[in-house]
């Protein structure tokens, strides 16, 4: 970890402070101490809670905003030129990462570090609300907006913090371990690591820097976890899951709509083999008792007693766009999710789909980048299974050029014929809203599904529709 030395007169500048991580890191820092400013292209609700702490925000990268500034923070979606980056340069400015920033603030703490393809933002909101529970007034860095802080960022006076680590770019190597979760591997980020043997290697080293008075939790649920473990040269790892093998597995599984029920067995805990039984948890899905089983294996392993974890997962309110109701009209159930990968909408719509009786479903995707969709343009053909209806809307580029390649029909007609599922392509919100008070009768669930900007339409269905 490279030691970043910062003054009390330093002057903290922020490039991209509107990203979930970005904005995060600047309201700790910022509650620290320091002199915290930045900028970003669009406001938006991160940047609000930004504003809320008095930190001032440029909408716009231009130069004079870095009058005074003397250390930059950059986000990965920064390129060279942008202008900010190209005046830090000339003004000899040290130009930070953000997980170099990250790894200097919480080398102060003892560190819990979540990663994975698919759950570590809940996973690490869990284990920030056990620990919170426990009165140890955990720091919390995670990678969505957690409901009962009404953020995703909190400076707590104790000794531990939990921190989403963000595998997209091979930051998450970069942070201080002495405690983490692994929650699956998945075909993701290829742009970066340019062949899925890379990305394995990436989290093969992430899990051998875990301490050996430390423990990492690993979910053999997932087959490509269960591959990579032979090829780990440390030996205090405990495992998760479903899974009989698992040294923590889940029993006794019952889904409801509004929250699920389980046990855990665990094979050694203090030399005996107990089960610890009724856990409820206000969350639907396999997916996301696989999350809480994580975080309750690595909370045990911490000394927390069992009942203030049940109390914790009891009270849990969940993270924004993770199945969040937005609203209900006409009977109708309006959800927000961020689900963008094929793994993650298969799972949204199955736990829906277990618990949702004869209720119809109807998924309004938005695809996440051209070279996601083309790179796993069959895995999301298979992932709708569990809907009646998909509304396919245009991709959402995140900054990519068009690619040629993409073709909406074709996808569409995959779509249809691999999920068996009703596909209709709508080319705008005013066309998903026309289909919706023309289609939509009583007691359907409608899930509005992505990374971009179908957020905010879901919520504004609610005074338009």
């Amino acid at each position: 970890m490279k030691r970043i030395k910062i003054g009390s007169k330093e002057v903290i500048h922020f490039i991209g402070i509107g990203g979930i991580g970005m904005s995060g890191l600047a309201q700790i820092m910022k509650v620290m101490g320091f002199k915290i400013q930045g900028s970003d292209i669009n406001t938006n609700r991160n940047i609000d809670n930004c504003k809320n702490l008095k930190i001032k925000v440029y909408i716009g990268h231009k130069k004079h905003n870095l009058n005074k500034v003397t250390i930059i923070v950059k986000s990965t979606a920064i390129k060279k030129n942008n202008p900010e980056i190209i005046q830090a340069i000339k003004n000899k400015i040290p130009i930070y990462d953000r997980a170099e920033m990250l790894a200097n603030v919480i080398s102060l703490k003892k560190n819990i570090i979540i990663t994975g393809s698919h759950g570590k933002t809940t996973t690490t909101s869990l284990i920030g609300k056990i620990l919170t529970e426990a009165k140890l007034d955990p720091t919390i860095i995670n990678g969505g907006v957690i409901n009962s802080l009404k953020n995703n960022a909190k400076l707590g006076k104790g000794e531990w913090s939990t921190v989403e680590a963000d595998e997209s770019d091979g930051s998450f190597l970069k942070l201080p371990i002495n405690y983490s979760i692994v929650t699956n591997l998945d075909y993701e980020h290829i742009d970066y690591y340019k062949s899925f043997k890379n990305l394995e290697n990436s989290f093969i080293k992430f899990i051998n820097k875990t301490p050996p008075i430390g423990k990492v939790a690993l979910c053999i649920d997932d087959k490509n976890i269960l591959k990579i473990i032979k090829k780990i040269d440390i030996k205090n790892y405990i495992t998760y899951g479903f899974s009989s093998k698992s040294d923590y597995q889940i029993l006794n599984l019952k889904l409801n709509y509004n929250h699920s029920r389980f046990d855990l067995k665990i094979k050694n805990f203090k030399g005996k083999k107990i089960l610890i039984k009724n856990f409820k948890l206000n969350l639907m899905g396999r997916h996301n008792i696989s999350n809480a089983a994580g975080a309750i294996t690595i909370s045990l392993n911490l000394g927390i007693n069992p009942n203030i974890i049940k109390k914790a997962l009891d009270n849990y309110s969940g993270v924004q766009r993770r199945m969040t109701k937005v609203f209900t009209k006409n009977l109708n159930d309006y959800y927000d999710d961020y689900a963008h990968h094929p793994t993650e909408i298969m799972s949204v719509l199955k736990s829906v789909k277990d618990v949702s009786g004869e209720k119809k479903i109807i998924s309004i995707f938005q695809p996440h980048r051209f070279s996601r969709v083309l790179s796993l343009e069959k895995e999301f053909s298979k992932s709708f299974k569990y809907a009646d209806t998909v509304l396919l809307c245009p991709i959402y580029a995140a900054g990519e050029r068009k690619d040629k390649k993409y073709n909406e029909l074709k996808f569409a007609k995959s779509i249809a014929k691999l999920s068996k599922v009703n596909v209709v392509i709508v080319n705008d919100k005013k066309q998903i809203l026309r289909y919706l008070s023309r289609n939509i009768y009583s007691d359907e669930i409608i899930i509005g599904m992505g990374a971009g900007s179908i957020s905010q339409w879901i919520r504004d269905f609610k005074n338009e529709l």
